[in-house]
């Protein structure tokens, strides 16, 4: 069950390079100089910056950033209690995109039964590389069990060589695809009639849509072959409702991704999936109970709503968006941010346009890092602070919801005691209330936290002490029996009311992406079986697997060139520029090229990786997902040339 990752915890622990002790900045950002500091004056000093801030530009002059973790749900709770309501997650990212297409289709975000499919339509996904558990593993296991798995790629992936079919798709176009596929189905009466008038919404008017959309039309705008198309839509409504279009994860595609991935929820209303065997299924109860804390205080002299609010048509509060939210801190408007809190992020290496990261710290009089290692945000901050490794912690209960092998509760005990000065964030956010005349919001430990989450599985604390995970025996499938949809028409919406009544196309049109140009590759990213996003490059273990980042390009595109393999070139865009070595890949596009995230650090304390290879933000531009404000990374052209010495 361990990837290599998990393989490699034991080195991110005794690593050289962790951060031990408080660090306040001396010099200039990014200049490397540091005072120690004990942590009653770093705390001292953080509270002081923070109430410094609260009183000049209100409480919402301060930004939180917590990264995916199981006490980031501490910094939210500190945010709120605070004043803060400018919180943006690294989910705007990543997935925002998917949850605002399936939410406006299901009414929830699913989970798909990899398991139990018997075929399976993966549109970008890389599942045996960007490892998820269980879907990972479970999709290896629906192989041997005879699940056909069809594959839409540029590049070819681990998972494209174990697909049955793979298709070299031409960027951007994968709601060419999907619609030709509703085309048949519908055109062919493929679906499940029954199904779809008791629970779908909107089918005469998707059939009227997509007649427009034949798998012929298709074929000049994706690159695959309509008769291949055909059979595939046939094919899979002959599995259904056994058969799933991959729902995906990381979404930040391109700026009608929202829409893209609607194509994908819809198609799989068409095949009657829901909430049913090999199909997609509905969140499980797992018998966590919300903690009861006091209620947060209102501030009256805050602004209205949070900064980055209207600058997308439909984002989620709860997490903003991260390109926006920079857009509006370095324009200052609608009002003024001065501080920022980040946990457990590392927006320098992982958001698009590196540079605009950069210029946004610039507007900023106070920046706050907690992490275990000096990231390159922790590199530019005012104040870092050493948080412990997820071998040191104790976290609050978490329930984990995956496939149908996943519906759970965990927790985490310390395996050995937090090494050199580390705290976790939480013990953190505690003293920073105390400091703040905000003690009464933090006021219990982990284990009352736990106690209360715990309060209604009165066998919980003896499972997790015992076998380290709680299974709820809930209902996998027919969650939905007897239950209405949690969508404006209590059904399936192929069809969306409340898009079109806000002007939004309430299905998805087809907009063919922009054109490559002669002298220019479309760069896309992908993640790798080695590193945890942009997190885990330095450690020594899995260094040893890729100890830099390397561009892949088609042969024939370099050659034309003059690149051999294994040269150094330039990778120049509107945003920035960055020298790597060429790595020649048949298997990728010839518009296309790929790299690894997490390279071409600023840190000089990532001493693995530091001068080695380019960083991908450095590179890409700063494009947006017009509905949900997702970050859309495929949209970036770049010119490619052979670095003479």
């Amino acid at each position: 069950m361990l990837c290599a990752r998990g393989n490699a915890g034991i080195a991110q622990l005794y690593d050289p390079d962790r951060l031990k002790y408080p660090l306040l900045r001396k010099g200039k950002r990014g200049e490397g100089k540091w005072q120690r500091l004990s942590w009653h004056q770093a705390l001292d000093y953080a509270a002081e910056q923070l109430k410094t801030i609260a009183e000049k530009y209100t409480r919402c002059g301060v930004l939180f950033s917590p990264g995916s973790d199981m006490q980031s749900t501490f910094v939210h709770w500190f945010a709120e209690v605070f004043g803060s309501y400018n919180v943006t997650t690294h989910e705007s990212a990543c997935l925002l995109s998917r949850n605002r297409a399936y939410l406006d289709t299901f009414g929830e975000v699913p989970f798909s039964d990899v398991l139990h499919t018997k075929y399976i339509i993966m549109a970008g996904a890389n599942r045996f590389e960007a490892l998820i558990t269980p879907d990972s593993i479970d999709l290896m296991t629906a192989k041997k069990n005879g699940c056909k798995l069809v594959v839409l790629d540029p590049r070819y992936t681990k998972t494209a060589g174990l697909a049955d079919e793979w298709y070299q798709v031409r960027p951007g176009t994968d709601l060419a695809f999907f619609l030709a596929l509703m085309h048949v189905i519908i055109a062919e009466k493929l679906y499940d009639a029954d199904y779809a008038a008791e629970k779908l919404f909107g089918l005469e008017q998707l059939g009227e849509h997509v007649k427009q959309y034949s798998p012929e039309w298709a074929e000049v705008e994706c690159q695959i072959p309509a008769q291949d198309i055909r059979r595939i839509a046939r094919e899979l409504a002959a599995a259904a409702p056994t058969a799933i279009v991959y729902p995906g994860r990381r979404t930040s595609d391109y700026v009608n991704s929202t829409q893209i991935r609607r194509s994908m929820a819809i198609l799989n209303g068409l095949l009657g999936n829901w909430d049913r065997p090999g199909g997609l299924l509905a969140a499980r109860q797992v018998g966590l109970s919300k903690p009861e804390l006091p209620e947060a205080p209102w501030y009256e002299d805050n602004p209205e709503d949070r900064l980055d609010m209207g600058r997308a048509h439909m984002m989620f509060e709860e997490e903003g968006s991260f390109k926006h939210m920079r857009d509006a801190i370095i324009e200052a408007k609608p009002y003024p941010i001065k501080g920022w809190f980040v946990y457990k992020h590392n927006p320098l290496q992982s958001e698009a346009n590196r540079h605009r990261t950069l210029t946004m710290m610039g507007k900023l009089d106070f920046v706050l890092t907690v992490d275990i290692a000096m990231s390159d945000t922790a590199w530019m901050s005012d104040l870092v602070l050493p948080a412990p490794s997820y071998l040191e912690r104790q976290d609050p209960a978490s329930g984990l919801q995956g496939s149908s092998a996943c519906a759970c509760v965990v927790t985490r005990d310390p395996v050995v005691p937090a090494l050199f000065e580390s705290k976790p964030v939480f013990w953190i956010l505690k003293e920073l209330a105390n400091r703040l005349e905000l003690g009464e919001y933090f006021d219990f430990t982990i284990e009352d936290y736990r106690k209360q989450q715990l309060k209604n599985l009165p066998d919980g604390e003896r499972a997790l002490r015992e076998d380290g995970v709680y299974y709820n025996p809930s209902k996998l499938y027919g969650v939905y029996e007897g239950r209405v949809y949690k969508t404006k028409s209590k059904r399936i919406e192929l069809y969306n009311e409340r898009y079109a009544e806000m002007g939004v196309d309430p299905m998805p049109v087809y907009r063919s992406p922009r054109e490559v140009p002669a002298d220019r590759f479309r760069l896309v990213v992908g993640r790798n079986a080695y590193f945890t996003h942009c997190t885990t490059q330095n450690n020594s273990l899995l260094h040893e697997f890729m100890p830099e980042n390397t561009l892949w390009i088609n042969p024939k595109s370099a050659s034309a060139l003059g690149i051999q393999d294994g040269d150094l070139v330039e990778v120049i865009s509107a945003a920035g520029r960055g020298e790597l070595k060429a790595e020649f890949k048949s298997g990728i596009r010839e518009d296309t090229v790929y790299m690894a995230s997490g390279f071409g650090v600023l840190s000089k304390g990532l001493t693995n990786i530091y001068g080695k290879g380019a960083c991908i933000a450095e590179v890409l531009e700063d494009y947006s997902d017009e509905l949900s404000g997702n970050m859309a990374m495929h949209e970036t052209f770049v010119q490619v040339t052979r670095k003479v010495a």
